[in-house]
């Protein structure tokens, strides 16, 4: 069972939170999911830092990242952790190439 993070813009929450139910119940993944910010609180700059740093980690504790880049979409901080996976030699996957993959 491999174990994957999800990268992608927050603007595809609704639409990452579907594909982890899919990776996990179809395609038998262990997802280390990112956090949504569903009540739309206030995020601090330090809040951010931390939310980041748990992210990497996240990253570091799984064997690949799977980047949801709807209608090619990759925003700067996701090319930033795209850039963590390669310097720690996971593999990474495109949504917007691989999905039909059977598996990973």
């Amino acid at each position: 069972m491999k174990t994957i993070t999800i990268c992608g813009s927050m603007r595809f929450a609704n639409e990452m939170k579907k594909i982890a139910f899919e990776l996990e119940a179809i395609k038998g993944c262990n997802v280390l999911q990112c956090i949504y910010n569903d009540a739309a609180r206030e995020v601090t700059p330090v809040m951010k830092e931390h939310i980041n740093a748990a992210h990497l980690e996240k990253i570091k504790m799984s064997d690949m990242i799977y980047v949801v880049d709807i209608n090619g979409y990759i925003g700067e901080t996701v090319k930033k952790e795209i850039e963590f996976a390669r310097e720690h030699q996971k593999e990474i996957v495109f949504y917007s190439k691989d999905f039909s993959r059977k598996t990973f």
